[in-house]
């Protein structure tokens, strides 16, 4: 067994990406994810960036006290990778992890432009795939990832589909 980033494997992660598709997403409703993120952030003092997009289209972005530039930089890298993906950069790690492959160098993408942190999460709706991305930076990227999966299902429980 392949040691990974917290302890994920592609299949877990792959499974918990089915599990978080969402029946649809609307600007509104990409806003109010958003906003689900920021008041999680907001209550627990938590020093990170926030930003949802439809695509390429930035609809949310919130810089919480204690996140810097720098956060901004990690989103963009982030969201390269699932615009290209169309996975969670911690799925796109772990299987680079597991197939024991340097994941720059097999997608010929830069590491300066693209970054397999954890952090970046595919919006995908139910039977139109990946529409949108949830990125949050500023903590270790395994918790960024995880504070990802805990506001899209609190998302999906407010709209009554995850129980």
């Amino acid at each position: 067994m392949v040691e990974t980033t917290g302890g994920f494997t592609s299949e877990g992660l792959a499974l918990e990406a089915r599990t978080l598709v969402l029946p649809s997403l609307t600007q509104a409703e990409a806003i109010e994810i958003g906003g689900i993120a920021q008041q999680i952030g907001t209550e627990r003092a938590l020093p990170i960036a926030v930003e949802v997009r439809l695509k390429e289209w930035i609809v949310f972005h919130a810089s919480l006290p204690g996140a810097t530039p720098d956060n901004d930089a990690w989103i963009v890298r982030k969201a390269r990778v699932t615009m290209a993906t169309g996975n969670s950069t911690m799925y796109e790690r772990v299987l680079a992890e597991e197939q024991g492959i340097n994941w720059y160098e097999e997608k010929g993408l830069s590491e300066e432009l693209h970054a397999i942190h954890g952090g970046a999460l595919a919006l995908n709706v139910t039977g139109l795939g990946f529409v949108g991305i949830l990125l949050i930076s500023g903590l270790p990227q395994v918790q960024d990832h995880l504070l990802g999966v805990e506001v899209i299902a609190e998302f999906l429980a407010r709209k009554g589909e995850l129980t």
